[in-house]
């Protein structure tokens, strides 16, 4: 299969730069694979959508202000984006792989300093990412909190420092508990505590995953054949408590609606070969696109991706790659607002 069938013309104006003004208040595309029906909703307005007895699962994982400016002992100036922990030797150092801009080469036994408070050592830097040793004066997560900046996808273009503190806050799910991520589960910045309040109260249960995205979720595809392309590793970890509801409810004939396709790849990477999902620790390369075969979702939240990405691919794998083109057209026709701070698409 071409990558290129999977790619369609975009008009730049309706790439999100924002968010919207409330998080629910988003617009929602509702496609409905057996019909193939398309309708259009507002996000709050999902609830009737639910059944009770149905199961919504959730990526709790946390960006972490993962952009760094510092300077080389030259004093030339470094831009370094954490996108893989490699170890954390205590509270105060951790060894990163990262993505880095400067104007040349960092070599072995670099240091770049970020302020008074953290300091980094140049591993080793082979081409593409360039391994880091962080050691902070105190605590580095909080160091990082209070230095680093949201790293904001690229296709997000403001002034630099603009509207940090709207940053802060919407680019991370009200589910976002631990900290791992560089960027947010995009499917989860539309809920609200008062619509999970409504969700819950029409009987449906949400329950969590952890899944910290790298930069795996987001790397072009470089080969000409879908069937070429190798996925980054990604850890994720399911608790027992969640692979225990899922199994319970997929038992009676309920539904596991997934929000976002990180937490997808994480149950249909979990499920043995029983059809039972699994907890545990784990890492997955799994790369899902047509033709794949679902044993563990029935329903999908997400939001609307980049041409030619594996995100768009799995999408086209759940509805059907003519279905999702159809709405992809749908969604340009109408004016609805695409990627991170865009707005949403329920698959049914």
């Amino acid at each position: 299969m071409d990558v290129s069938e999977f790619y369609y013309d975009l008009p730049s104006d309706l790439i999100a730069q924002h968010p919207a003004t409330e998080r629910d208040h988003s617009r929602l595309m509702v496609v409905d694979r057996r019909m193939t029906r398309i309708t259009h909703r507002i996000f709050h307005e999902i609830v009737p959508l639910f059944r009770p007895g149905d199961v919504l699962v959730v990526n709790n994982t946390r960006v972490i202000k993962a952009r760094l400016m510092g300077r080389k002992e030259s004093g030339g100036k470094v831009e370094v984006l954490l996108v893989e922990l490699i170890e954390r030797i205590s509270a105060e150092e951790e060894v990163w792989n990262c993505l880095v801009r400067t104007s040349k080469r960092l070599h072995p036994g670099a240091i770049v300093s970020f302020g008074s408070d953290l300091a980094g050592e140049v591993i080793n830097s082979p081409e593409g990412t360039v391994t880091i040793r962080f050691r902070s004066q105190r605590d580095l997560r909080r160091t990082l909190e209070q230095i680093g900046r949201v790293p904001l996808p690229p296709y997000i273009k403001r002034k630099p420092g603009s509207e940090l503190r709207t940053d802060k806050d919407r680019y991370q799910t009200i589910f976002a508990t631990r900290d791992g991520a560089i960027a947010a589960p995009t499917a989860g910045l539309h809920f609200t505590p008062s619509l999970v309040d409504r969700i819950e109260r029409a009987g449906v249960s949400i329950i969590p995953l952890t899944l910290h995205i790298g930069i795996g979720t987001f790397l072009p595809i470089r080969s000409a054949r879908v069937e070429d392309h190798c996925m980054h590793e990604e850890s994720f970890d399911i608790p027992p408590a969640t692979a225990e509801a899922i199994n319970t409810i997929k038992g009676r004939g309920g539904r596991i609606i997934a929000v976002g396709t990180t937490a997808t790849r994480a149950l249909e990477s979990s499920v043995d070969t029983r059809g039972f999902v699994v907890s545990g620790h784990r890492s997955t390369d799994l790369f899902i696109y047509p033709p794949f075969r679902f044993r563990v979702i029935d329903a999908l939240v997400t939001n609307f991706h980049l041409p030619g990405s594996t995100l768009l691919m799995l999408v086209s794998a759940f509805a059907g790659k003519d279905l999702i083109w159809s709405a992809y057209g749908d969604a340009i026709r109408h004016g609805y607002r695409f990627y991170s701070y865009g707005d949403a698409m329920m698959i049914m």
